[in-house]
């Protein structure tokens, strides 16, 4: 019977351990490249850890941080919010360039500060920095890489607004916690507000300013086939006029990473895990 017993547990043992890497296996995926923008480092609302979990399973040839990575409007202000989760992103995307990725690192308006530093080819470490930057896909097309400030209306034209649509977009994000809080009192689920909001402005921004169109004319102008970029935290993949226009998203509330295949497949993905021990699903959109 001990010997029994004894070739049992090494069979579950065996098993446990094929299961394992089997779920590693699954988990860590390899793309050619990935483009992550808004992430907002420093702000209290930045989901660092769902980030960071994201990092660690998900590797590329190319990594492209469109913008909007550290917030420096906070410091500013004087409201930076550092965390330890934050400091643990920043090491991961360095670990990922240790390792080899090439990371490019495109400046924002958040960031804006790093602009004056491009001229003279600053960079951090491995990390390279610039306003923009083509990217060549698999499928030998040309895209533009920018955060697409440049092209925003609000922040072309009047900066105090958008300065003030920040603050704004603050408050209804601590307003969004308080509302969340009393939906799961009341046994409802989560549902974001701000989001909500956000997309419905978005909606009015984009027919005044034409933040989309406006973008893509330029790029179909330049010779480019399609635009990469980020700033307006609505991610999506869709044709303007012949273009192909690709929006990764944020890391404030959608947690959304664009993605490109080997195969030259472009996806959309939304990350819902923030530790390895809590079992949550990805979403993804794809687009050929």
């Amino acid at each position: 019977m001990d010997a029994g017993y004894g070739t049992g547990s090494r069979q579950c043992l065996v098993d446990q351990t094929t299961k394992n890497e089997t779920l590693n296996t699954v988990m860590n995926k390899t793309y050619r490249s990935i483009f992550i923008s808004d992430v907002h480092l420093g702000t209290k609302d930045c989901q660092a850890d769902r980030l960071n979990n994201f990092l660690k399973h998900n590797s590329c040839h190319t990594l492209y941080l469109v913008g909007d990575i550290i917030d420096a409007w906070k410091i500013q202000q004087n409201k930076l919010r550092w965390k330890q989760s934050h400091t643990n992103v920043v090491r991961r995307v360095l670990g990922h360039a240790k390792r080899g990725t090439r990371v490019v690192y495109v400046a924002g308006n958040h960031d804006e500060f790093l602009r004056p530093m491009i001229p003279y080819g600053v960079s951090f470490g491995q990390v390279e920095i610039c306003n923009q930057i083509e990217h060549i896909g698999a499928d030998g097309r040309h895209y533009l890489v920018v955060h697409g400030d440049l092209f925003d209306g609000i922040t072309r034209l009047a900066p105090w607004l958008s300065f003030l649509g920040d603050r704004a977009y603050d408050f209804v994000l601590g307003l969004n916690s308080r509302f969340n809080w009393i939906r799961h009192r009341l046994g409802f689920g989560y549902w974001s507000l701000s989001k909500f909001l956000k997309y419905k402005v978005k909606k009015a921004i984009d027919f005044m300013f034409k933040f989309e169109r406006t973008i893509s004319d330029y790029c179909k102008k330049r010779g480019f086939d399609g635009v990469i970029c980020g700033h307006i935290h609505h991610a999506e993949i869709k044709q303007i006029n012949g273009v192909t226009y690709m929006n990764d998203g944020d890391w404030v509330e959608s947690c959304t990473a664009l993605v490109e295949h080997h195969n030259g497949r472009w996806e959309i993905i939304t990350w819902t895990k923030e530790h390895d021990n809590v079992d949550t699903d990805t979403n993804s959109n794809t687009h050929k």
